[in-house]
């Protein structure tokens, strides 16, 4: 529960934030973290769409309601945040872990809701 409510805390908080502006940083990025950074949101779609699942995802984990799915569907987004800030700004790698270690945990808490998903061969 305490996993789950943090990492349903941390989605909602920052996808929120995306909109409302209301943690005050400015990260100042450079050379290949800016370019990724503004390839994304040169786009135009990506991150309004990122940010949606986020706090749709960070809702359903924190009343419990679709948590296994949306333990799932956050898993990507968090392994990027990881390696985004391992790889690209190092100094920010503790952000990624405390997205991973509750991800990883729901996804073993929540592992017999993934049974079905792990079938060789499905039968309509």
């Amino acid at each position: 529960m305490v996993f789950r409510i943090l990492l349903g805390f941390i989605y909602l908080v920052f996808g929120l934030d995306y909109f409302l502006h209301f943690i005050p940083y400015q990260p100042m990025h450079t050379g290949k973290v800016e370019a990724f950074k503004e390839g994304l949101k040169g786009i135009g779609y990506f991150y309004p769409m990122i940010k949606s699942i986020q706090i749709a995802g960070g809702i359903s984990l924190l009343v419990n309601r679709y948590a296994p799915f949306f333990a799932v569907v956050l898993f990507p987004i968090s392994l990027n945040v990881l390696l985004f800030h391992t790889i690209l700004v190092p100094s920010g790698w503790l952000m990624g872990v405390f997205l991973m270690v509750p991800n990883l945990f729901l996804g073993y808490a929540y592992r017999k809701y993934y049974n079905p998903m792990f079938v060789k061969t499905p039968v309509l």
